[in-house]
């Protein structure tokens, strides 16, 4: 969480700054690069029936605590040590939220296809569970949809204060959403939303149109957490 600092001390940090922000000849380093917004493919299937995408990015760490013996063993198996995971794509609604829509596509999710999401999506379960809630409502067949799905995982940038380095830690909901905003232009805190529970960062969640340009998300926004020292603990 960030602090205020006593004037003097304040002070003596800005002429220490200075310092080191000179090269060796006096001459002011170079001012470090901010970060460029990532690309979205230009062949990015377009769903519809639907006002904006939630992206729903669980920390798995916290799931697995919060779970506990409940929790799904393909996800938090020691040594899988999972940051960030897909919980889902979620179409929405300004107001409400569209599910279990009915789709010409089958319920099951074929295993050859959702291995390939594994890696950002932990178990098959929470493949298929996301695709009957959620995808069958995005008007997009269950291949388009996880195109969909990777594409906007993808988008996203996860800012350094989450490295495994700076973990376990705490961080207030505002600073997270201050984070992820800092670290992909163009995102705004209007369509940013931590979600929080026993105290743990439990998920953040970042809306986005069909062509997954940021977007503000006044309801969901609205539900969003806004507890101070929230703990981040660490992978496993």
């Amino acid at each position: 969480m960030f602090r205020f600092l006593p004037d003097r001390l304040l002070a003596v940090l800005f002429v220490l700054a200075l310092v080191a922000g000179c090269a060796d000849d006096g001459t002011p380093a170079a001012e470090t690069e901010a970060p460029t917004a990532i690309s979205v493919p230009a062949s990015l299937p377009l769903g519809t029936g639907f006002d904006f995408y939630v992206l729903a990015l669980s920390w798995s760490p916290a799931y697995c605590e919060v779970e506990g013996a409940n929790a799904n063993r393909d996800q938090c198996a020691e040594g899988r040590n999972l940051g960030f995971v897909v919980h889902g794509l979620w179409p929405q609604f300004d107001t409400g939220y569209p599910e279990f829509c009915p789709t010409r596509q089958p319920d099951r999710v074929p295993a050859d296809l959702g291995r390939d999401y594994l890696d950002i999506v932990p178990s098959m379960g929470l493949i298929g569970h996301q695709w009957r809630k959620h995808g069958s409502c995005s008007g997009l067949s269950q291949k388009d949809y996880f195109k969909v799905l990777r594409a906007a995982r993808a988008r996203i940038r996860v800012p350094e204060a989450f490295a495994p380095d700076r973990l376990p830690a705490e961080i207030d909901a505002m600073e997270a959403e201050d984070a992820f905003v800092a670290a992909n232009p163009g995102m705004a805190r209007a369509g940013i939303a931590v979600a929080c529970q026993r105290g743990l960062l439990r998920e953040v969640r970042i809306c986005l149109t069909p062509s997954l340009g940021f977007r503000d998300c006044p309801e969901v926004d609205r539900n969003g957490c806004r507890m101070d020292n929230l703990t981040v603990p660490e992978p496993n």
